[in-house]
C-alpha cells in the first residue's frame, strides 16, 4: 500500500511543482543569485541606453549600471543603512514583539480552543472556518493549535477528522489575508509596499497605513467562509466517506479536548478587558482631549498639510487628518497583543513576573532569526533593483503597454492575483514574493490610476488561494503528519487532492472580488481609497 501511495504521488503537475520546487535554493539564496542576474542586466540595459520619461517630473530616465562607481560605493558603504532602512523589518520586529508574548503565554491556544469547543454542532464547519481565518493573527498557533483541534471536534461530532482538517486547513492558510482586521501579515505587506512606492519617486499623495486593506479583507472573509463551508460538507466530506473510529482513536485523542480551566477563561477574559483598553486610549489619542490630540493634524500643521496638497483647510479629507493615527497602528497592534498576553498570562499562571514577560519577547525575536537572514538580502535587491532604475522604467513601459492593449483595469487586476498564484507555487514566503514583484507592480498600477493599496490587495488574494496545495508551503508535511493521525495510509497526493477543490473555489472568487472592487472603484480600507490621480506617463 505504502509503495502505491509513493508511486501515485510521483505523477501529475503537482508532482512536478512539488520535484521543481525543491530543487529551487533556499529563498535567500534566490535574492542572491537574483542580484548576480540583476548586475548583468543593468550592465546590458545601460549599453543599450535603456530609458523612460518619469511620469511626475518629465525628465528622462535612464538605467544605471549597478556595477557603477556611485552603485559600488553605496552598496559597501550604506549596507548597514540599507539593511536596516528595509520597511518591513521595522514593522514586523515590532508587531512580533507583543505577538510573541500573545503566542507564548497561551493566549491565542486558549482562544482557539474555547471557541472552538463552543462552536454549535450545527454550525461547526462555518464556526471551525471562521474561526481558522481569524487564527492568521496568531501565527504558528493558527496551523499548530487550530488544524489539530479542529480534526478532534469533528470527530467528538461523529464527523470525519479529515474534513476538519481540510476546513482548518483552508481557513488558516487558504484564506491567509482574510480577517476583521489588519495584523502582522499587513505590517509585512505594507512595508514592502511602502519601500516600493517611495523608490519609485512618484509622488502620488499616498501615506502608508497598515489598515490600508481592512475593507477588502473582511470582504475577502464573508466570501470565503460560505465557500470553505459548501467545499468542506458538499464535496470533501462526501468523498472522505463516513468515519468509523477504532479504540485507539477514541481515547488517544480525548484528553486534547479538555475543558479550558478557571485560570484560563479567567485570563481570557482579562485579556479582552485589555482589548478594550487599548482600543479605547488610541480612540481617546485620536479625538483628543481638550488640546491634547497626538494622532491627529490640527492647528498650524494642518493647514501646512493643507498647503502642501494645494488644498484649502476644509477640503482636507478625514484620512489625511488622521494621518498620525494611521501611521501608529503597527504601534497600537504591539501594543495590543503585549497586553492582551500579559493579562491572560497573570491569570492563567504562564508568565510569574516582568522577567517570564521579558524571556517571552525575547524568544519571539528568536523566532525571526531567519526573517533577518532573508530580509537582509531581500533589502539590498530591493535597493539594488532601484539603483538601477529598472523598476521604474518597467513600470512606465509596462503601464503604457498595458494602456495601448486597451485592456479594461479589472481584467488587469485579475491577471496580477493569478501571476502571484501561479509564483506561490515555487516561492513559499510572502514578503519573498512580494519584494520580487512590488518594485515593478506598485509603481506600474500608480500609473494605471491604481493606489499601493489596491496593488497590495490583488497579491494577497493570489498568495493565499494556492497556500494550501503546494507542497512547498512550511507547514505542508506538518499538516500531513496531523492526518496520517487518524488514517496511517493518509499521502501527500490525499492532502494535495481534498484541499484543491477549496483552491480552485477561493482563487476564482477572489480573482472575481478584487476585479468587481476596482470596477466598483470602493475604498480598500479607512483612508485607502483603490484610485489615485494618474500621473503623466510617456515611455520612450
Amino acid at each position: 500500500m505504502a509503495g502505491v501511495q509513493t508511486s501515485s504521488t510521483n505523477k501529475g503537475f503537482l508532482a512536478w511543482v512539488e520535484r521543481t520546487g525543491n530543487r529551487l535554493p533556499d529563498p535567500v539564496f534566490i535574492f542572491f543569485y537574483l542580484i548576480i542576474l540583476l548586475i548583468i542586466i543593468s550592465v546590458v540595459c545601460r549599453l543599450l541606453g535603456l530609458t523612460a520619461v518619469h511620469p511626475t517630473s518629465g525628465a528622462t530616465i535612464s538605467s544605471e549600471s549597478i556595477l557603477s562607481s556611485e552603485n559600488i560605493r553605496k552598496l559597501w558603504t550604506d549596507m548597514p543603512k540599507t539593511f536596516t532602512h528595509f520597511h518591513p523589518l521595522g514593522y514586523v520586529l515590532v508587531v512580533m514583539l507583543g505577538a510573541g508574548v500573545a503566542e507564548r503565554s497561551g493566549l491565542f491556544a486558549s482562544a482557539i480552543k474555547g471557541a472552538l469547543r463552543n462552536a454549535p454542532k450545527g454550525l461547526l464547519t462555518p464556526a471551525v472556518a471562521l474561526i481558522a481565518m481569524l487564527s492568521n493573527h496568531a501565527a504558528d498557533a493558527g496551523y499548530v493549535v487550530m488544524i489539530p483541534l479542529a480534526a478532534i471536534i469533528f470527530a467528538a461530532a461523529g464527523r470525519h477528522p479529515l474534513a476538519g482538517i481540510a476546513c482548518g486547513f483552508a481557513g488558516v492558510s487558504g484564506g491567509f489575508s482574510a480577517n476583521i482586521a489588519p495584523g502582522q501579515l499587513d505590517a509585512l505587506l505594507y512595508g514592502i509596499t511602502e519601500a516600493s512606492y517611495e523608490a519609485s519617486s512618484i509622488e502620488a499623495g499616498w501615506t502608508a497605513n497598515i489598515a490600508g486593506n481592512t475593507y477588502f479583507i473582511m470582504a475577502l472573509l464573508f466570501l470565503y467562509l460560505p465557500i470553505i463551508w459548501w467545499v468542506t460538507d458538499k464535496i470533501i466530506e462526501p468523498r472522505l466517506g463516513k468515519w468509523v473510529p477504532d479504540e485507539r482513536q477514541a481515547t488517544e485523542y480525548g484528553a486534547e479536548n479538555q475543558a479550558l480551566t478557571d485560570g484560563q477563561r479567567k485570563g481570557l477574559r482579562n485579556a479582552g478587558l485589555a482589548v478594550l483598553g487599548v482600543c479605547a486610549l488610541w480612540a481617546a489619542m485620536a479625538i483628543g482631549i481638550g488640546d491634547w490630540i497626538p494622532l491627529r493634524v490640527t492647528g498650524a500643521e494642518a493647514e501646512a498639510l493643507a498647503a502642501a496638497k494645494g488644498l484649502t483647510l476644509e477640503e482636507l479629507k478625514w484620512y489625511d487628518v488622521l494621518g498620525p493615527f494611521f501611521k501608529s497602528l503597527v504601534a497600537a497592534f504591539m501594543i495590543l497583543f503585549l497586553a492582551a498576553g500579559w493579562f491572560y498570562g497573570k491569570a492563567a499562571g504562564s508568565i510569574k513576573d516582568h522577567r517570564d514577560l521579558v524571556s517571552m519577547m525575547s524568544e519571539a525575536m528568536k523566532d525571526l532569526a531567519y526573517y533577518l537572514v532573508l530580509a537582509f538580502a531581500a533589502a539590498h535587491f530591493v535597493a539594488m533593483f532601484n539603483w538601477s532604475n529598472l523598476g521604474l522604467i518597467s513600470a512606465v513601459h509596462g503601464a503604457n503597454g498595458i494602456a495601448a492593449t486597451g485592456l479594461p483595469l479589472p481584467l488587469v487586476l485579475g491577471l496580477i492575483v493569478l501571476l502571484s498564484a501561479v509564483l506561490n507555487l515555487f516561492v513559499g514566503s510572502a514578503s519573498a514574493k512580494w519584494a520580487l514583484l512590488a518594485p515593478v507592480f506598485v509603481p506600474m498600477l500608480m500609473l494605471l490610476g491604481m493606489s499601493p493599496d489596491t496593488a497590495t490587495a490583488a497579491y494577497r488574494v493570489g498568495d493565499g488561494a494556492t497556500n494550501i496545495i503546494t507542497p512547498l508551503m512550511v507547514y505542508f508535511p506538518l499538516i500531513l503528519v496531523f492526518a496520517q493521525r487518524w488514517q496511517k495510509d493518509f499521502g501527500l497526493g490525499s492532502l494535495t487532492a481534498i484541499m484543491i477543490p477549496y483552491s480552485i473555489w477561493m482563487l476564482i472568487s477572489g480573482v472575481i472580488l478584487i476585479m468587481l472592487w476596482v470596477f466598483l472603484g470602493l475604498d480598500l480600507g479607512p483612508g485607502a481609497p483603490m484610485a489615485i490621480e494618474v500621473p503623466t506617463a510617456i515611455g520612450n
